[in-house]
């Protein structure tokens, strides 16, 4: 389960043969798209929304810049004309939201007092951080995503009526304030539902451009002065990619109570890293192909101040939960039906997808999982049931199947070895009786009394089986017919006299048992021997029950 195993929001449901997305859960970081070896994942957006907007002729598009990339060998000017000729009003490259954000923070980082601020640009670490580290929450910079700051900016620019719509790799930019996110795959499907050509269109721009120049900000919306103290070993800038290094922050403010400074952390190396784009070795191939297509700086701010001042790029964020967590008790029950691994110690061996079987047995709880899912669990269940088709369940001895197979073992090592061995037949006389005047639970438990006296006068190489109903088998090996009759005699006596202790008028709790011994020879079959203890103990039943008899020897 390559695709549970690395969804960080544990967001992957597994049904049988079927994965579901809880959409409720997940961060739409994009890792389980290239993990799935069968390309069952799909990102998807609100095409029809967009659609409909652009059929409007009213809708603004924010348009990342990765675009670049994934239309590549189109150039940007051609990605932006084909948006204009799809129908959108206005064609932006994100570049406002980053600077409206990157002011922000450069106001932020004057102030030295903060202790730890965490980088909120990413919508997937800012939905992390409140599903699953709400201790981090008062941590997170108060600065709203560059998508959501642009979409603001623009509804300010152009009416707070205009619709936005997103095109990117991340699904979870802008929320509320954007009114359709779709990918680029979903943009490109959406410009040849219009009869639009991307590569046919020209190769400058036939409209004037919106701002494409950046002043503060660098992609992703931080400044670009903050970055340069990456390069100073600053103490307050820490650099943190993965979603991983968020449990050592968590530690690190809630229980050491240490001041980090700021965390610039993201889930991948920025938008250009995003599972959506490509494989991550081809990062740097991605990064050279943007570069190319960067306008130089401005000298001054590209956002209109009078614009900006009305956009609130200030953003709160409370704890996000559904108050569907699992039950304690749940989980814990799982955990007893997942069993321990021989060192004592919870298996935690990952073959489910998931890191631990707590959190295994939390999504199992939250029926995420089932127990089919966990091979220790597999492996335990079906230990026993081999055992119980190995065991009687009611006497504890071996079942038919087992006394079958010993017999043929047996019949086939005293050919080899020319050691004889015997056959008990063992059958209650008077359990039909039993049954009849105690009951059936009082039958049981006879049968269970006369289980343990069979047992208790062979060794542990013997076998001692229920053969069916009221009868069992005895296999002495090595074992001559004078030796077998008297532990059948022994049997036969402890049988009386036990039933006699449970305060069973005498005579009613008594056994018979017939006795054959196998001689190797010509090697008959196991079932021969088995007839002939059979035959033995119909004799010793009509000698007036309570007998023990003997057989034929099998040569």
């Amino acid at each position: 389960m390559a695709c549970v195993r690395v969804c960080p929001a544990d967001a992957v449901a597994v049904e049988g043969a079927l994965v579901r997305i809880i959409d409720d859960a997940c961060t739409r970081c994009g890792l389980c798209l290239p993990a799935c070896p069968h390309d069952a994942i799909e990102a998807i957006g609100d095409v029809p929304r967009a659609l409909e907007l652009v059929l409007s002729g009213r809708a603004a598009l924010i348009l990342s810049v990765e675009c670049a990339v994934y239309f590549y060998p189109a150039t940007p000017e051609q990605v932006v004309n084909a948006c204009y000729a799809a129908g959108f009003r206005s064609v932006h490259r994100g570049v406002l939201g980053d600077e409206l954000v990157a002011h922000e923070y450069m106001a932020l980082w004057a102030d030295r007092d903060w202790g730890t601020m965490i980088r909120s640009t990413c919508p997937v670490v800012v939905q992390t951080v409140r599903q699953q580290y709400p201790e981090l929450i008062p941590y997170l910079a108060p600065v709203a995503t560059p998508v959501a700051a642009e979409a603001r900016y623009l509804k300010r620019l152009y009416g707070v009526g205009t619709p936005i719509v997103y095109a990117g790799v991340c699904l979870t930019e802008g929320g509320g304030d954007v009114d359709a996110a779709i990918t680029f795959d979903e943009l490109a499907g959406l410009l040849r539902r219009r009869d639009i050509a991307v590569a046919e269109q020209p190769a400058y721009f036939t409209r004037v451009p919106e701002e494409r120049r950046r002043h503060w900000s660098v992609a992703g919306g931080l400044p670009r002065d903050l970055l340069l103290e990456e390069t100073q070993a600053s103490r307050r800038f820490r650099k943190v990619r993965g979603l991983g290094g968020l449990a050592a922050m968590a530690r690190a403010v809630a229980v050491d109570r240490l001041d980090l400074g700021f965390v610039d952390i993201l889930p991948c190396e920025g938008c250009l890293d995003h599972p959506l784009l490509g494989p991550r070795d081809e990062l740097f191939k991605r990064r050279e192909i943007v570069g190319a297509t960067e306008p130089p700086r401005a000298r001054g701010p590209v956002v209109e101040e009078t614009v900006a001042i009305g956009v609130q790029v200030a953003e709160a964020f409370s704890i996000s939960t559904n108050g569907h967590g699992p039950q304690k008790e749940a989980v814990e029950g799982i955990l007893r039906e997942i069993g321990l691994a021989p060192n004592g110690k919870p298996w935690d061996c990952g073959a489910c997808g998931y890191p631990t079987c707590r959190a295994f047995a939390s999504a199992a709880a939250l029926g995420r999982t089932t127990l089919k899912s966990c091979p220790p669990y597999l492996d335990k269940t079906a230990k026993q049931a081999q055992l119980q088709a190995a065991v009687d369940g009611l006497t504890g001895l071996a079942t038919y199947r087992v006394l079958r197979d010993r017999l043929a073992s047996e019949v086939a090592r005293s050919d080899r070895t020319g050691d004889p061995f015997a056959v008990l037949f063992v059958d209650l006389d008077n359990f039909k009786q039993v049954n009849d005047q105690y009951g059936h639970e009082a039958g049981n438990e006879v049968l269970r009394t006369a289980a343990r006296d069979c047992t208790s006068h062979i060794r542990s190489t013997d076998l001692a089986a229920r053969y069916g109903g009221d009868e069992f088998v005895l296999v002495l090996v090595r074992t001559r017919a004078d030796g077998a009759v008297g532990v059948a005699d022994k049997v036969r006596a402890t049988v009386e006299q036990r039933g006699r202790g449970l305060g069973y008028p005498e005579g009613l709790v008594t056994v018979s048992i017939g006795v054959a011994e196998f001689v190797p020879g010509r090697g008959p079959e196991s079932e021969d021997v088995l007839v002939a203890a059979d035959r033995a103990l119909y004799r010793a039943k009509a000698a007036g029950r309570n007998q023990v008899a003997t057989g034929e020897t099998l040569k």
